[in-house]
Order: C-alpha cells, then sequence, then structure tokens
C-alpha cells in the first residue's frame, strides 16, 4: 500500500447517540474493521433518553448478530424475547377480518411458473385452501406453534424464517455489551456545540458539556429525530410524504403479560398483531416479561386525548406507565449522507412501524457503509451512490407500506375513506397494475420486501391476478386442485407436531428476571 493511500485512510469515527442504532453501529463496524487502526468512540448522555425503536423484528436482524458472534437463544434470554413468525392483520378489510404475512414461502414453483399461478387455476376449478394454508410460516404462526426450521428443507413447502420479538432498550445494552468488549470507547456526555470546518461546511468536532472536544474523521449521527448533525449542523433538509401516508402520531405504553384462566402466564402468539382502528391502527407485541402496546394513529381524525382513551380501553392488561406521545413526519433526510455524516435509524427519516422496519432499515445503512466506506477525501461519487441505494430503499418500503392502507379499501371512517381515495406513487401504481395484469410480483435492487411479502398483502386484501400463467392451460384444474390440497395437508402435518411457541421458550429460554422498569 502506498503512504498516499495509508495516509487517506479514515482514522476515527464518531458516532452520535446511543441507543438501537448508535450501539449496533458501533458494534458492527469494530467487528467489521477487526485490527484495522480506525479508532470508534460513541458519544451519548446517560440523562437523554431514547426513543426505543423498534420491538418487533424481520428475519434479517438475526444475521446481523450472528455476524457479531451471538446465536439466536443467546439474544432471546438477553433481550426478554419471543419468536416472530410474522405479522397478524386484523380488521384491516372489515371487522372480524385477519390475515398473516408470514416469513415464508408459498407452494412450490414449478417448471418456471410461480405458484400463485397454479393456486389461481386450481381455485377456478374445484375446492382449494387458503393461499396462506400453503405456507408453512403462515400455518404455524395462526397456529400459535413454532420450531426452528430445517436445516435442509426437503421442499420449498417446508421454507420459512422468523424473527425476534425484543426488549430495544436491552437489545441496546446487549450490543454495547459487544462493542465496548471489542474496543469501543464510550463517552456519557452532551453535545453542546457542532463545529464546522470554515472551508467545506465539513464537521470538524464536537463540544461537550464536560469541556472536552471530540474530533473525527467519519462522524455518524444516531440522534434520533432530532438530527443534530445531519440537520440541525448540516441542513440538509426532509421529504415529507405525509401526502401518502397520513399517520403522525403514536402512542406507546408497557403492559403485564395476560394471564389465563387459572392465573398463569397466557401463551404468547409467534407474531405481531396489528388491529386497525378508526384513525389507524393498533400494535401488540409478546415479550417474556410484558408486553408493547401502541395506537399509531392521524391527529387530522384524532385528538391525542382522545387516541389515548381509545388505546387505553383496547389494552386488556394493567398498563405498567402512562402512554407515551411520539410526534412524527413520515418521510426521509433529503440526504442520508451529507458532507462527513452519515445518518442512521430515526436521524435518517421514519416510517411507521407497521412492517417492523426500523431496526432493518439501521442493518441496511451499516451494511452500505461497509460497503462503500470513504477515505479522508470523501469522494462525492461514493456518497452520491449511497444516497441513490438509501432513497430507491427507503421508497420502497414507503410503496409497501401505503399498499396495506390503499389495498384495505375502507370506508367507514373519515381516516379510512381519505386512505382509499388518496392518490399513491406512481411506482406503487405500476407494481399493483402488473400484478393484477400479469399475476408478477416485479423485484427490484434495494428492496427490502421480496415477492412472498407483497404476495402475502395482496392476497391478504383480496388484490388477485385477472387469470393464470398461460402455460397451466393444458393443465386439467380438478387434477390440480388436488395436488393442492395435498401439499395443503402436508403442511398441516407439520404444523400439528410443532410445539407451541410457549412450549419451545420455556424449553429453550430460560426465564430471565425482568427488566426495571
Amino acid at each position: 500500500m502506498s503512504q498516499d493511500v495509508r495516509e487517506g485512510r479514515i482514522r476515527s469515527i464518531v458516532i452520535v447517540g446511543g441507543g438501537a442504532a448508535g450501539w449496533m453501529a458501533a458494534a458492527a463496524l469494530r467487528r467489521h474493521f477487526g485490527q484495522s487502526p480506525i479508532g470508534i468512540t460513541l458519544v451519548e448522555s446517560s440523562e437523554i433518553g431514547t426513543i426505543g425503536v423498534g420491538e418487533a423484528t424481520i428475519p434479517t436482524i438475526r444475521a446481523f448478530y450472528r455476524n457479531l458472534g451471538l446465536d439466536d437463544l443467546e439474544v432471546l434470554r438477553a433481550t426478554q424475547g419471543t419468536c416472530k413468525l410474522g405479522i397478524r392483520f386484523k380488521d384491516w378489510m372489515a371487522p372480524g377480518s385477519a390475515f398473516i404475512h408470514p416469513f415464508g414461502l408459498y407452494g412450490q414453483d414449478l417448471n418456471g411458473v410461480a405458484f400463485q399461478h397454479y393456486w389461481a387455476k386450481a381455485r377456478a376449478s374445484g375446492e382449494v385452501g387458503a393461499f396462506g394454508e400453503y405456507c408453512l410460516g403462515a400455518s404455524l404462526a395462526a397456529a400459535g406453534k413454532f420450531t426452528v426450521p430445517a436445516a435442509n428443507p426437503p421442499s420449498s413447502l417446508s421454507v420459512f424464517d422468523w424473527a425476534l420479538h425484543f426488549d430495544a432498550s436491552l437489545f441496546a445494552q446487549l450490543m454495547r455489551r459487544v462493542a465496548e468488549a471489542n474496543g469501543v470507547r464510550r463517552i456519557d456526555a452532551k453535545v453542546v456545540k457542532v463545529n464546522l470546518r470554515p472551508d467545506d461546511g465539513f464537521v470538524a468536532s464536537l463540544d461537550l458539556h464536560t469541556g472536552q472536544t471530540i474530533e473525527g474523521d467519519l462522524f455518524i449521527d444516531c440522534s434520533g429525530f432530532r438530527g443534530l448533525l445531519i440537520e440541525e449542523a448540516l441542513e440538509t433538509g426532509y421529504e415529507d410524504w405525509s401526502q401518502w401516508l397520513f399517520c403522525d402520531r403514536a402512542l406507546a405504553v408497557q403492559s403485564q403479560p395476560p394471564a389465563n384462566s387459572s392465573g398463569e402466564g397466557a401463551e404468547p402468539p409467534p407474531y405481531t398483531d396489528v388491529t386497525a382502528h378508526d384513525a389507524g391502527w393498533r400494535w401488540r407485541i409478546p415479550l417474556q416479561h410484558r408486553y408493547g402496546n401502541g395506537y399509531v394513529y392521524s391527529s387530522r381524525h384524532i385528538d391525542d386525548e382522545a387516541a389515548k382513551a381509545e388505546l387505553v380501553a383496547a389494552v386488556p392488561d394493567r398498563l405498567l406507565h402512562e402512554p407515551r406521545l411520539i410526534r412524527f413526519t413520515p418521510g426521509r433526510r433529503k440526504q442520508v449522507w451529507n458532507r462527513n455524516v452519515v445518518a442512521l435509524g430515526l436521524a435518517s427519516g421514519f416510517l411507521e412501524p407497521l412492517e417492523s422496519t426500523s431496526i432493518a432499515l439501521i442493518e441496511t445503512g451499516i451494511e452500505k457503509l461497509k460497503a462503500l466506506f470513504p477515505d479522508r477525501g470523501f469522494d462525492p461519487a461514493v456518497i452520491d451512490e449511497f444516497n441513490d441505494w438509501s432513497r430507491r430503499e427507503m421508497e420502497r418500503v414507503r410503496d409497501f407500506v401505503i399498499l396495506h392502507y390503499k389495498a384495505a379499501q375502507r370506508g367507514d371512517t373519515p381516516f379510512w375513506r381519505t386512505t382509499r381515495d388518496a392518490d399513491i406513487p406512481e411506482t406503487l401504481a405500476r407494481k399493483v397494475e402488473l400484478f393484477r395484469a400479469r399475476g408478477h410480483v416485479a423485484r427490484y435492487r434495494w428492496e427490502m420486501f421480496q415477492p412472498p411479502s407483497w404476495l402475502a398483502i395482496l392476497d391478504g386484501f383480496d388484490i388477485r391476478p385477472q387469470g393464470w400463467d398461460p402455460a397451466l392451460d393444458g393443465i386439467d384444474g380438478r387434477a390440480l386442485a388436488a395436488s393442492l390440497n395435498q401439499m395443503r395437508a402436508g403442511v398441516a402435518r407439520v404444523v400439528a407436531e410443532a410445539p407451541t411457541h410457549g412450549e419451545f421458550l420455556r424449553r429453550y429460554v430460560a426465564a430471565q428476571p425482568a427488566a426495571a422498569e
């Protein structure tokens, strides 16, 4: 390596803000760079609380912490976690309706034709099961069962994945332990001033309330909605998506776990519950030591006090504290990477937690940074590519979330009439129109949710293609229906033999003392 290249290397990374975003970045970057002479310092104040973003995750979290040397059971124990096979949507189509968005495949694709085409033809010719009955993950979730996926599944019918529900503050503490054990330095202090270089406006250093000044080459802003570096210091700007996503408030509250009729702890479901309400939707997330509850709503359609009363009335268990109000604007920073500052987590933007994307977007932000890690010259081509990747990914997630509201087609309250009648982004309209016309789910680069997830939501809201692949026209529909029913029976046998989610936790995840509230 030439002397010039060596001298141009990043020597110090400063992360502003702890919580899940800050400590995930610290742990992952320290692990990635190994023995490289890059110092990583995290500045956080123990006097400033965190939002506690994300108690529900998607399966990518498991690959993230495995790369840090942690295993599933270790993380479940450390975070009071439970297993998540997907999300159950209640009352979104109409009161009493329900479907599950699982982490898994549907049926078997054969001869280059996707399973949804076989199912559509069989459904038109005979009695077949619901689409979700051909997905092992969805079927396990619906039955309250859980087992780990087979290491070598015999067919695609056996393929499913899982994620975690966890206490976000305990997960941040776990990430902190990993990071500090590998050499990350933590400073407990408030940032009182951000010093910019006069020649180019890059961040040069941070003045702390202790009188200390911290210099760095690369700064990572994990300061939450405030955006201390990316917005307050660099005035990056924000792209507001409230013309498509009307919810701008959330109330969050923790409750005791429910008990069964004998007074013992009830079986926790292996999924996140999201229930439609008059002006938004309510989440319910099972943990070992408590449940997480919240109401995401539009302040244009209900005031905060009425929303609080609605949430409190809906939670069946004893509340552990007063509901906490969170105000937000759905959207993203116009640049997630500006000069020598990269924003992660809430500092980079926010989409409501309908599909548990907050922590996943932290993960992908870290992966992008590792792939496009700069030198001290901060080549604009690197920054532009990072921002393009981030924009595309966030827009794809935005479209997926919007689909839920548009597809619900409810009109029984002002909120649901607004979401039903609102325009949608052209990118989403094109994707849905393609599916209606051809039964094909377009798959793009930097898209978090793959075709099975889109199929789950489209089918759950009764959005189906006009027909099926013409390659199936020569197949007898009744014989095909009989074959699909055999598939469904095979899935049902596996589900019947699986332990309940509660049994799995009792057997493999020893109870830990509850975290202090």
